[in-house]
């Protein structure tokens, strides 16, 4: 996934002159997980621009180059950093558009790790995209593969309105195909992945591969679950999810985040609202723990894994 941003960003930086970079330590260093690298060296520092640590400067500046017509990617080191400019996103970049009744654009996009499995300390590993989600005037969305990454940072730049882009941090080395050449699967579209009949696991960002692995488990035991990767948190398409939840009749949620009030939460109330009479039981969420993110020694205890998935798939197939 990291090579893959890496040419989508180049592949944005080409082909508009407006298009530029900026974040901490993105130039020469390449960012701290090098998806920038090169990029400053092939398009200049007034394109792929080193700023100091500050978030809240940093989303600032790129509010005011919007404003000029500018289409600035910004990176926030680690998805814990992100709360020092937290202010400049939901009261400013969030609410512009529609302050000015549609006549500015605010076309920026704001690239944040997201989640955990890398063995990092506190503010390094969490996963806030309930706070984003949940602000109006924001896009949200969460690559899984390197191909949806590729070509989902080039439709976020494209955007007119502000995005907000995790990159799940769990997979940024695992490699998959690309195609540069097509991609069919609009931004905000969510996909089913896996098909099955009974039972359907929606995950996004690094919790997809774990449903999949609990989906092979089920599959050896003779269960056969269906994965829908969300990939667009706000909006949030759920065509692809009530359809599969019609078919299979039980649905589990599996995130990084905290249970309580969460985008899990969203999409089980959704769920249950669009899909009632297809139903078999109730809609149950697998999700990290309402507690801060442990030490990294824990975090196997705190993030879901496969088993845990698998205890909710049996839960819900004993209704």
């Amino acid at each position: 996934m990291v090579k893959a941003l890496n040419a989508g960003l180049r592949r944005a930086l080409a082909e508009d002159p407006k298009v530029l970079l900026m974040g901490e330590d993105i130039g020469p260093l390449g960012g701290v997980f090098r998806v920038t690298e090169g990029l400053q060296a092939e398009f200049g520092t007034k394109r792929v621009l080193d700023t100091p640590l500050a978030e809240s400067g940093i989303i600032g500046s790129a509010i005011g180059l919007a404003m000029r017509g500018f289409r600035p990617v910004v990176e926030i080191q680690f998805n814990g950093f992100v709360f020092p400019g937290f202010d400049q996103i939901t009261t400013q970049l969030a609410k512009l558009t529609n302050r000015h009744s549609g006549a500015v654009s605010m076309p920026v996009v704001i690239r944040i790790p997201h989640g955990g499995h890398i063995g990092a300390v506190e503010h390094h590993q969490e996963a806030p995209e309930a706070y984003f989600a949940h602000t109006a005037g924001l896009r949200v969305v969460a690559p899984s593969t390197p191909h949806d990454a590729y070509w989902m940072i080039q439709e976020a730049i494209a955007s007119d309105d502000p995005v907000i882009f995790f990159e799940p941090m769990s997979r940024y080395w695992p490699k998959g195909e690309v195609d540069t050449v097509e991609n069919g699967v609009p931004l905000h579209a969510s996909r089913v992945v896996r098909s099955g009949t009974d039972a359907t696991i929606v995950a996004w960002a690094g919790m997809v591969p774990v449903a999949l692995r609990a989906a092979e488990i089920a599959a050896e035991e003779g269960r056969s679950l269906e994965v829908v990767d969300l990939r667009s948190l706000s909006p949030i398409d759920y065509g692809p999810v009530v359809q599969s939840v019609q078919k299979t009749g039980r649905l589990i949620v599996a995130q990084e985040a905290p249970g309580t009030v969460s985008v899990a939460s969203e999409v089980a109330a959704a769920v249950s609202e669009k899909a009632f009479y297809s139903l078999e039981s109730p809609v149950l969420r697998v999700a990290g723990f309402d507690t801060p993110f442990p030490p990294a020694k824990l975090e196997g205890v705190y993030l879901p894994d496969a088993d845990r998935i698998l205890e909710a798939v049996d839960r819900a197939l004993a209704y």
